[in-house]
């Protein structure tokens, strides 16, 4: 342990990396469903299928806290936590983050990404790609020495630049056979703070960027978070882990940067 934050070992870090690409496989896999006239609920079923059936782990999500599905569906406004439902139908131009979440052998795999209904607008495309690039420059930062500081730092700047706002009430974690454990890894700071990132750490780091302002607020039903100015907003997430001489992304994609469903 290092401040708290757990060291993993070789063989550690093999079950991790494991893990974390069953997740992304589950991302390429949905892809080719997201398309107008699907519903969320039903893009739930098609993961949780394959999570269970397919690559014989377990949907980490089911029962977390008491929610009820396998992945979460944030369409547009939504932030993050939206629950798949028979009722939210895509339509042509909307925007969605699906994460998902597994457990494989007791370690937890743990990734997002947006995908593209149809043709988004102009400004939702600026916004889905900005966070990407948001995303990509908090993990270059990565390496022994530097701090969580210098990751939110990054981020920042690049949401700053196109005159985005970063979401601050929700963050990264350490990840590992915990799901969400230390470090917390915020998506703002200044370089130089905070922890200093040691060989063997495994986090997250999911950005969330609104097209407005910042804040949020959380629906009734405990878990949607949506923009209090009912923006649109994106997120994606990477696990990382810090490597002696960088990092290593544990949940690779396959297929394109920012999919494009059929029309």
């Amino acid at each position: 342990m290092a401040h708290g934050v757990s060291i993993k070992s070789v063989e550690e870090l093999e079950m991790t990396r494991r893990a974390g690409r069953l997740a992304a496989e589950v991302l390429s896999m949905v892809e080719a469903y997201v398309a107008p006239g699907v519903s969320t609920e039903t893009l739930d079923q098609i993961c949780h299928e394959h999570i269970v059936n397919v690559q014989g782990a377990i949907p980490a999500n089911v029962g977390y806290h008491g929610y009820p599905k396998t992945i979460l569906t944030s369409v547009n406004q939504v932030v993050c936590h939206g629950i798949p439902s028979a009722d939210k139908i895509l339509k042509k131009g909307d925007i969605i983050n699906i994460d998902v979440a597994v457990i494989k052998d007791g370690w937890f795999g743990d990734t997002s990404r947006m995908y593209f209904v149809g043709v988004p607008s102009v400004l939702a495309r600026r916004l889905v790609e900005t966070t990407y690039e948001a995303l990509l420059a908090g993990i270059r930062q990565v390496k022994p020495g530097a701090t969580l500081g210098d990751i939110g730092h990054a981020i920042q700047s690049v949401a700053q630049r196109e005159h985005f706002s970063v979401v601050r009430e929700y963050c990264g974690h350490g990840i590992g056979q915990v799901y969400h454990d230390e470090p917390k890894v915020l998506h703002y700071g200044r370089r130089g703070e905070g922890l200093k990132l040691e060989p063997g750490m495994v986090f997250t780091i999911e950005p969330m960027l609104n097209a407005g302002k910042r804040e949020t607020k959380e629906l009734p039903d405990g878990w949607t978070v949506v923009t209090k100015d009912r923006s649109l907003s994106a997120q994606w997430e990477h696990m990382v882990a810090v490597t002696p001489s960088g990092y290593e992304v544990l949940t690779p994609w396959t297929g394109a940067t920012v999919s494009y469903a059929a029309v």
